[in-house]
């Protein structure tokens, strides 16, 4: 079967191993949140080849595999896990620094588990947008809740990693005291597709590419706070919780989408996140679907 990726996001069938951006690794494996069926019924499920087995329970369960596999083309694939909490890690990065000097600690901030959205649906910009930026991230899914852990231990507490938009408008960034709609507003937080589990993320490089044009393309390894030490540095003051997502920082630079834009950002043994940018239709279309 011919994989492209204009499909892959888009809740058509993919084949795992013909994908770019997910390899054949032993010890690798790819776990998704979907629905399925006249009911839209929600579960988790094991991505291999062109189907999903299901799990009982919840990815961060023991992943038992249990019932018939499903063809991925029959599920709508959703952001891949239910965060209890969303952070993200900012000037992560030597290439996004610029001039300034590198962060003494890590710069966490908070975004709001609402602005979570699906894999193949819009990064929806507010009426009042004006200078809406993407920014393409590797994502920490916490799987054992902790507090005070070494950075020894913190392997232990990652259940795996995903992609991720960390999607900012730039001028109100600039201008608001806090970033609450900067970063935060409903669909300003893509993740997917699969939480890769047992990935080595030294090896992986993260892309974005606008309309098919690459604007960003930085090896995982550079990351100037690794996963373990940003794991570690969070649980000293709050509490981490299994299934709390964790943006770790963008490379580079960014700028401006605009209605119509294709945005996808690919980790090799992730996947591909694919998103459309469109306007928002009214004052009750900036929700991201409840899912």
């Amino acid at each position: 079967m011919s994989i492209t990726r204009r499909s892959l996001l888009a809740g058509a069938a993919v084949s795992a191993a013909a994908l770019p951006g997910l390899r054949a690794e032993s010890g690798v494996k790819h776990y998704v949140r979907y629905r399925s069926g006249p009911s839209n019924a929600r579960g988790y499920g094991e991505l291999e080849g062109d189907a999903i087995y299901p799990i009982e329970g919840s990815v961060l369960g023991k992943r038992e595999r249990k019932g018939d596999k499903i063809a991925l083309s029959d599920v709508k694939l959703l952001f891949p896990v239910r965060s209890p909490k969303v952070f993200a890690v900012g000037l992560n990065y030597k290439s996004h620094l610029g001039s300034s000097p590198a962060p003494e600690k890590p710069e966490i901030f908070y975004k709001p588990t609402t602005s979570l959205q699906n894999p193949g649906d819009p990064i929806v910009i507010p009426s009042d947008a004006k200078n809406l930026h993407y920014e393409a991230e590797f994502v920490v899914v916490v799987g054992k809740a902790g507090k005070n852990i070494s950075e020894s231990e913190a392997a232990d507490h990652i259940l795996g990693y995903t992609c991720g938009n960390d999607v900012s408008e730039r001028d109100w960034q600039q201008d608001d005291l806090q970033w609450w709609r900067a970063k935060g507003c409903d669909t300003f937080g893509p993740m997917g597709p699969s939480i890769a589990v047992g990935l080595d993320y030294m090896d992986s490089e993260i892309s974005l590419r606008l309309n098919g044009e690459t604007k960003q393309e930085q090896k995982v390894s550079d990351l100037l706070y690794k996963p373990e030490q940003i794991v570690s540095f969070i649980s000293k003051h709050v509490r981490l919780a299994p299934g709390d997502s964790i943006f770790t920082g963008t490379p580079g630079s960014t700028s401006a989408m605009k209605h119509g834009d294709v945005c996808e950002v690919e980790v090799t043994g992730v996947g591909i996140l694919r998103n459309r940018v469109r306007k928002a239709r009214g004052i009750t279309d900036l929700s991201a679907q409840s899912e």
